[in-house]
């Protein structure tokens, strides 16, 4: 694939990748000055936005271009999950070098087709412009059910309180990935959860739609900072049980512990549920586990029951780009 020699070919390549225009819920798409896209009657609309940056979320010489592509739409979409809603469609802007990313290009569209593919939502439009490094900001616009829409700050004291999947295993493969060095070989399944996370619509619709979880949001940050964001915005505090935490595999208990409490991009779901209602949550969905590992505490404050069985305030030690 040769280099684009002008915007109008960037954005034909671009538009070449995915389905024609129009069609379910987009009326227009890209070719015009603006998308236009028609939500169901009795769902109300949810955006959310989400940049992905060269040298600070990837490595061109060691991210794959196509995990780049689905991961730069599966991140953005999760938040869309959080929330108990379905994403629609997205708008994709890109600031990218002018010469020799064309072969990274096809790869990266490539993976973004394919988790656009994988979560039926479609490519609705954005903006391109040249730059040194790669930049990429992706908004999606999705829907929720009015009345169903799972917000942070639903969370009461006694709630129980619950994770998908495991954590830690997305830092754990990002660990891996420094130490070898290179291009990350997509087969090696350590580096899986890092290179394509998988976002949790279906499960954060099926809480919705139950009206089971009281407040949600995923765990992209890591949970020792993202469950301080939910507790503050419930107005609650936390306890966490240290040894029900759902860590990686094959590494040592300590270690496995602190990728489960401090890991980011795992982007899995982290949700509070009404005692009243907590018999109602198997222990997997659709093969996802669905472990309780704490409950939500009046007063503020996370705490984590420690080796000696004794209260420990747990510090928020996750991502954070300003650190």
């Amino acid at each position: 694939m040769k280099d684009f020699q002008d915007e109008d070919a960037l954005v034909g390549e671009i538009a070449g990748h995915f389905l024609p225009s129009g069609g379910r819920k987009i009326r227009l798409g890209i070719g015009d000055d603006a998308a236009l896209w028609e939500p169901k009657r009795g769902f109300v609309t949810v955006l959310t936005s989400d940049w992905f940056l060269e040298g600070s979320h990837f490595l061109r010489e060691q991210h794959p271009p196509d995990s780049v592509g689905w991961k730069c739409l599966a991140r953005a979409a999760s938040d869309i999950a959080a929330m108990g809603g379905t994403p629609r469609c997205f708008l994709l802007n890109m600031v990218l070098p002018a010469a020799g990313i064309g072969k990274w290009l096809k790869g990266f569209l490539g993976g973004l087709r394919r988790a656009a593919n994988s979560l039926d939502c479609l490519l609705a439009g954005g903006d391109t412009t040249r730059g040194k490094r790669i930049s990429i900001s992706v908004t999606v616009i999705g829907e929720i059910r009015e009345g169903r829409e799972v917000l942070r700050s639903g969370a009461r004291a006694g709630d129980a309180l619950y994770v998908s999947g495991r954590l830690g295993e997305a830092e754990r493969g990002l660990q891996l990935l420094r130490k070898t060095g290179g291009m990350a070989n997509r087969k090696n399944a350590a580096l899986r959860k890092h290179l394509y996370p998988e976002p949790r619509v279906e499960l954060g619709r099926w809480l919705a739609e139950r009206n089971l979880a009281t407040a949600m949001m995923d765990v992209s940050d890591g949970l020792s900072s993202d469950l301080g964001r939910l507790c503050a915005a419930s107005g609650v505090g936390a306890l966490i049980d240290a040894d029900r935490l759902p860590v990686p595999r094959g590494v040592q208990k300590e270690a496995a512990r602190q990728l489960a409490l401090h890991g980011g991009d795992d982007y899995e779901l982290l949700f509070a549920i009404s005692p009243r209602k907590a018999w109602q949550v198997p222990p997997s969905y659709r093969g996802i586990p669905l472990t309780q590992i704490g409950k939500i505490t009046k007063g503020q404050g996370i705490k984590i029951i420690g080796p000696g069985g004794e209260d420990e305030p747990l510090r928020a030690a996750g991502w954070d780009p300003f650190r």
